[in-house]
């Protein structure tokens, strides 16, 4: 393999050698060269490969909730590295659905072992709890929150997930799967369908009057304080509609597109690690040493400001964390999630030098993609590899900004970051 690729480069070899020889520069030079092309080189012939798939079906009508988890869905198998990961609505003749009709709450994509010989499976609720174990994300925090691999909402069409070369999100690694094991993926996708609703926002936020809740998906009573969030608009809950409004059902999609290519040595993997602004983390101590116990909470409310001022102006919640890193590497890629509101997040070192940041686009006109009013897209951060390098115990600053001149219930403050823990 390589020497065919020496074969190949040896004419820009050669004009370097002579360039090398004219500039006094050693032959030491002339190696770190060339090894720089060979590598350029394999990273170069990779063959990127794009699948697009389909969601199960997504059945909603005007102000119902869905929230489902689909298992073992369609998705690109065996050793290789994901490249990008991008998503939308679309109706069963492929249009896009704009969010004023249909608002994606939010979408993730998860990874499972499943133990072999149990068939396909669509419903993990099917499924015993010693079948299956999370292949979750790097972290950080407790088992079963936040454990995605990617996940957006509303901005999903114009947020790039995009992971530069020589990068990539490693998966189907046989040394990672445990023995008698097989490694699967599943998709939730939060719906809500808005159509004929008495208020499109309010029901987009969950507001729990708008959806006559007072228990949660299980029953249990919800506290007199929790005005609204994940905890009412669950599977199957009705957002209040205007009178005469009509109940023409549809069937929907999430249509996504995953880039990818087969894993080998010229590919420098990268780790997943989610923030969360509302993390309610604190340090342990056992047997090991001292650890931390994160209780990422994810949604949070944003109360109304007492600004007397007629615009507003100063009316910002701003909302910051603390976070020891439990990891160490550098960072690739960032990107904030953040609801209607939302203003912009942002990563800090302790001593106030920023790291990364992401701020909102908000959409202008009516087209799926630009709806006005809602979060449209996310700015993303792409550090020149190298630069922006994470210590383990490093103290890191985490803020998150929303508008408060109206209210907001069941708001987001996550921070995505992908980590290479080296440098090609």
């Amino acid at each position: 393999m390589v020497m065919h690729q020496l074969e190949r480069l040896k004419p820009n070899l050669l004009r370097t050698s002579r360039k090398m020889k004219s500039s006094n520069l050693g032959w030491f030079s002339v190696v770190a060269i060339l090894l720089t092309s060979i590598l350029t080189f394999s990273q170069a012939s990779q063959r990127v490969r794009t699948g697009v798939f389909l969601s199960p079906k997504i059945e909603l009508e005007p102000g119902l909730s869905s929230n489902k988890l689909y298992f073992d869905v369609d998705f690109p198998r065996g050793h290789i590295a994901l490249k990008s990961f991008d998503a939308e609505v679309v109706d069963e003749a492929g249009n896009p659905v704009p969010l004023y009709e249909t608002y994606l709450h939010h979408w993730l994509v998860e990874r499972y072992f499943v133990r072999k010989g149990l068939g396909t499976r669509r419903d993990i609720s099917r499924l015993n709890s010693s079948d299956y174990v999370s292949g979750r994300n790097g972290g950080i925090c407790n088992d079963g929150v936040l454990d995605q691999f990617f996940g957006l909402g509303s901005e999903t069409r114009k947020t790039a997930t995009h992971i530069p070369d020589p990068y990539g999100i490693e998966i189907g690694n046989p040394a990672e799967i445990p023995s008698g094991f097989e490694e699967t993926w599943a998709i939730n996708v939060h719906a809500i369908d808005t159509r004929g609703v008495e208020d499109r926002m309010g029901c987009a936020e969950c507001r729990c009057d708008l959806f006559n809740v007072t228990t949660d998906e299980s029953g249990s009573p919800l506290s007199p304080n929790y005005k609204g969030g994940l905890f009412c608009c669950y599977d199957g809950a009705r957002c209040r509609r205007k009178a005469g409004s009509n109940d023409i059902k549809r069937t929907l999609y999430l249509r996504y597109t995953v880039r990818w290519v087969d894993m080998d040595s010229s590919i420098v993997p990268v780790k997943v690690y989610i923030f969360d602004v509302v993390d309610l983390w604190r340090r342990s101590r056992n047997s090991t040493g001292i650890n931390a116990e994160h209780n990422c909470r994810v949604e949070y409310n944003i109360e109304r400001c007492r600004s007397t001022g007629s615009t507003g102006n100063g009316c910002i919640d701003k909302k910051t964390i603390s976070l020891d890193m439990p990891f160490s590497g550098y960072v690739i890629y960032g990107v904030a999630h953040l609801h209607t509101g939302g203003s912009g997040s942002a990563l800090y070192r302790k001593n106030g030098r920023p790291l990364c940041s992401s701020v909102p686009e908000y959409g202008k006109g009516k087209e799926a993609g630009n709806e006005a009013g809602y979060v449209v897209g996310m700015s993303t951060c792409y550090p020149k590899p190298g630069s922006v390098k994470i210590s383990k115990g490093e103290t890191l600053i985490l803020e998150s900004n929303y508008s408060s001149i109206q209210q907001h219930t069941g708001v987001m403050g996550l921070f995505y970051l992908l980590v290479a823990e080296k440098l090609p």
